[in-house]
Parts: structure tokens; sequence; C-alpha cells
């Protein structure tokens, strides 16, 4: 049976009327699926971790073992072949897991976030193999952090000898400097990074501002509240407006609005400084 149909008219098909092309109708059909379609992809990950992107399509999992938390396989998407350094995994103490993502630029490249450092690597093909790809680093950002991680304390025994104790900070412990959001903004080509720092019993942040191609620190900006690190917080920055959302308790929300303006005399200081 053949039946010319018009969107947007009415129709009667199967002992129903109603307009074609509108709920609940629809558009009239009398195929049936009676099979399941041929399955394309299939792949194992833990915690439905599972990203696409890159050039040509890879994408990233996490083994579905429990030991292999935190560990990161890039594979290409046509032969499940693991790319050359291809196993990702941050060498950090954490209390929060490290992530990982594909760059939003639509440059294929790969952004690892960790509590003290940030990692943007590029997928490329290998020399001589244009069948097989590799992951490199293309930039690293670090947070500015003293290198070493022990601290010693100090203690007195009850005779009156000192003793010297020294044990391993966390690379996310809040006395200091850890990244906690990065952003891309598309219009400016700029890598945003919050970083706090718990300073007594308050949090102070800033916001970087990182050249997108190379890396570069462009500008800082501290933010003037405070950022306790037990609340929820959102940062979004679109082109010359900077958004920071807390959440306190008792679904208490305070918002934060910066807003940029060109310094004029500072933007001549800097084409000087280049010329």
């Amino acid at each position: 049976m053949q039946q010319k149909l018009d969107l947007g008219c009415a129709c009667r098909w199967g002992g129903t009327t109603g307009t074609v092309g509108e709920a609940p109708f629809g558009i009239p059909c009398n195929i049936k699926i009676t099979d399941l379609p041929p399955l394309l992809f299939e792949v194992s990950s833990l915690e439905n971790a599972f990203q696409i992107g890159g050039h040509p399509w890879h994408y990233i999992i996490t083994p579905n073992k429990r030991k292999q938390k935190g560990v990161f396989h890039i594979c290409a998407l046509k032969d499940n072949c693991l790319a050359k350094n291809g196993i990702q995994e941050m060498d950090c103490c954490s209390l929060e897991s490290d992530w990982i993502y594909f760059h939003p630029d639509a440059s294929g490249r790969i952004i690892h976030v960790g509590p003290n450092q940030v990692k943007v690597l590029k997928l490329t093909e290998i020399e001589n193999n244009s069948f097989q790809h590799q992951i490199s680093e293309d930039f690293v950002i670090l947070a500015d952090r003293e290198n070493n991680k022990n601290e010693n304390v100090l203690t007195v025994t009850a005779s009156g000898r000192v003793v010297k104790k020294s044990f391993n900070l966390l690379d996310d412990d809040p006395e200091q400097e850890t990244f906690k959001i990065v952003d891309y903004e598309d219009e400016l080509d700029l890598l945003s990074v919050v970083a706090v720092t718990q300073i007594d019993a308050e949090g102070k942040a800033h916001l970087d501002f990182h050249c997108n191609e190379y890396g570069t620190l462009l500008k800082s900006i501290p933010l003037v509240e405070s950022w306790d690190v037990t609340y929820s917080h959102e940062v979004y920055f679109d082109r010359d407006l900077v958004l920071h959302i807390e959440q306190k308790p008792n679904r208490v929300f305070s918002c934060y609005v910066y807003q940029m303006v060109c310094n004029t005399a500072e933007e001549e200081e800097t084409i000087n400084r280049s010329c």
C-alpha cells in the first residue's frame, strides 16, 4: 500500500486520524523491524568513562578494572588499536581524580588535568606509518608550588629530645596551589585555569589566561571573594565576562561577575616591548 503524505496535513492511517509530522501521530510508517541492526562498535570501560574525538577519530577509555582507575587508554576508533604512548597516567597522589578530555577547539588535541599540572597532548601520525598515531606533549602548565613534597615536623619527647618526622603531602593539599577548573574560550582562543590556595582558614583563587596554541601565561586575575574548597564552584568565561557561582549550604547561591576592560596604557607598553 502506498499513500502520498504531506507534512502538516490531516491523514488517516491504520484506523487513526492525525496531522502528519505532529505528535503523537508523527509520520506513518508500515516498516516493522524484526532483527537487531549489526553492531558497529563496542568497548568496555570503567564507570562509563568514554570520550570520542581527534583527527582521525580516536576514543579515550579507562580499562574496566578497579585497579586501573586513573589510567586512560587512547585508541583508534577504526580498529581499536592503542596509539603509541596512548596509555596516560598522571604521576600524582590526590583525593580527587585527574580528568582527561578532547580539546573543544576542534584541533584534535587532548587536555589532561591534574591537581598540579595541565597537560595538552597532541595526536600525530608516526613517521613512515600513516596507519598508526602517537601521543606527545604539546605543552604543560604547572602550578606555582615548591618542588619538595616532603613536610618536616619537629616534636619534642618527654626527655626533651627533638625528633624530626617527615611525611608526604598530597598533590591536592589545600595549602598548595591546586588547579580546580580548566575551560576554553573559543572567540578569544584562550585557555582559562582556576588555581586555588588555602591560606589559613580562607581560600584564595586566581583565574589565569593562557595562550591556547603555546600555553604561555598572558594574564592572571585574582578573585576578590574567598574560595571555600568545601563548597561547589563553577566559573564561566565568555569574551569579556567572568562569572563565578558558589553553592553554599542550605541551597544558598552566590554569584560574582567580573568584566574585563582594555587598559590602553598597558596595551601600548606591551606593543612597545614586542617591537
